[in-house]
């Protein structure tokens, strides 16, 4: 009944050329224009952020989480359970505003998935781009399925989309904003070979386990870079990377080794840290390292560790557009957005072979499968077809097999030495997990046969119109 007067609503709205957002959605905020039309208890501060989310209370949390913080946003926009309005229609209209400077989403499902790579391939393009994809995991996949009401898919394709349309993907609300400062930052980097500046060799070991955890890499510094550094730092400095300048390191000393380790040309970035020490000016050694970045083109990254102290060292960066965080831990995430983002980026901008010889496949094969299924009034292939489409063009399957019935299917399966995966046939079953339509690591045909006789048992009292 709910799906009925959904349709209803939406064949109301077109040909009026209305546009419907929802259902189950909070609604959307533009703060430049004074547009709230929302149920959210709290308003947007003006911005240059567009965030866009399926999930209210996700919209919700983040405007009251902004308020404290002054981040402002463009648009907000909770999409619900996108009847007609979607994430591709989102992407192309923010893309095309100038007063957005990156966008950010939180999605669950994608639902019309060519409309959205192409709509996220243009607007990444354009700018930053960044996602957090809930439902990476089986269980939270399943929550996500009951809460928008379509399947959130396998999260292995939904990164492999993302890396190729030029995304960069997140992990957690906070790291959405951390991200787009990071993005923001004046330059980004070239390559991945990091350097570490650190008062302290505790924050500078910590620096490089996160760096190591993120599958990152150390710069390993020139002669010419050690030189410059013994002749500028206390002995008893680190003679590596990290470069340790030990705790009582005053301002010269921070710009000394800032300018050294800028100069290198196999360090691509910096990460500059700084513990308080009551023999040392913290504030003094955070405008030594702004004033000798005027000229670099290279991105660095600052953490100036502590509290309300540390707040003067990290206005004055900000000032300067330089990207500061609370911790090592932090900067060094910042480091890898760019990084992958760099990596997404490349991707994007990379144009796939037309295969206009039609490679080694046969076309004729794949062609026959999709006329049959167009034939039958479907969109899509089952997975036998989908499968025998691969094995035309030499991809690498899990061997499948058809059975007509139970018995036939038993006997398939004595053939095998491993357990199998037994599944239903059905144009009219499109999500077999969902409708109990598969069974899993079976051993034996007296264990498949009866799986397959309980299974078509079940499914015709929950389908009883569908062809099994």
């Amino acid at each position: 009944e709910g799906q009925k007067l959904q349709q209803q609503l939406l064949d109301a709205a077109k040909p009026h050329l209305l546009r419907v957002m929802g259902p189950n959605c909070v609604g959307l905020l533009v703060p430049g224009c004074h547009l709230n039309a929302s149920f959210a208890h709290v308003g947007a501060q003006p911005g240059h952020l567009a965030f866009v989310t399926q999930s209210g209370a996700v919209l919700t949390s983040v405007l009251d989480w902004a308020e404290g913080r002054g981040i402002g946003f463009s648009h907000m926009v909770s999409l619900g359970g996108m009847a007609d309005v979607d994430f591709g229609d989102m992407l192309d209209y923010l893309a095309a505003d100038r007063q957005v400077s990156a966008i950010l989403l939180y999605v669950e499902s994608i639902t019309h998935a060519r409309k959205f790579m192409s709509a996220a391939r243009a607007a990444a393009r354009l700018k930053p781009v960044i996602v957090i994809k809930a439902g990476r995991h089986a269980a939270a996949a399943k929550a996500a399925a009951s809460h928008t009401g379509a399947l959130a898919g396998s999260d292995a394709v939904y990164d492999a989309a993302f890396r190729r349309a030029g995304m960069l993907r997140v992990t957690e609300l906070e790291e959405l904003f951390d991200a787009v400062e990071t993005l923001a930052a004046r330059v980004q980097p070239v390559g991945e070979r990091l350097a570490i500046l650190t008062n302290g060799g505790g924050m500078g070991v910590l620096a490089t386990d996160r760096l190591m955890d993120e599958s990152g890499q150390l710069a390993e510094l020139s002669d010419d870079t050690l030189t410059a550094l013994n002749d500028c730092l206390p002995r008893t400095w680190s003679h590596g990377n990290p470069v340790d300048i030990i705790g009582d390191a005053p301002g010269a000393r921070y710009g000394a080794a800032t300018e050294a380790l800028l100069r290198d040309r196999g360090v691509d970035a910096l990460v500059v840290l700084n513990c308080p020490t009551a023999i040392a000016d913290s504030v003094e050694a955070a405008e030594a390292v702004t004033g000798h970045l005027r000229d670099s083109h290279k991105p660095v990254l600052t953490s100036w560790l502590g509290g309300a102290r540390a707040e003067p060292s990290r206005k004055l960066f900000r000032a300067h557009g330089i990207p500061t965080y609370e911790t090592p831990g932090q900067a060094i995430n910042a480091f890898s957005h760019m990084v992958r983002y760099q990596r997404n980026q490349d991707l994007l901008m990379q144009t796939p072979s037309t295969g206009s010889d039609g490679g080694n496949g046969d076309r004729e094969a794949v062609a026959a499968l999709i006329d049959r299924a167009r034939t039958e009034g479907r969109e899509w292939l089952n997975e036998a077809e989908a499968k025998q489409a691969l094995a035309a063009y030499a991809i690498p399957i899990v061997e499948t097999r058809t059975a007509p019935d139970p018995e036939k299917a038993g006997a398939i399966a004595a053939a095998f030495d491993a357990p199998v995966a037994l599944k239903i046939v059905s144009r009219d079953i499109t999500h077999k997990s969902d409708a109990g339509g598969v069974m899993l690591n079976l051993e034996g045909a007296d264990a498949v046969r009866a799986s397959a006789e309980a299974m078509l048992t079940r499914l015709r009292k929950s389908h009883p119109d569908a062809a099994l």
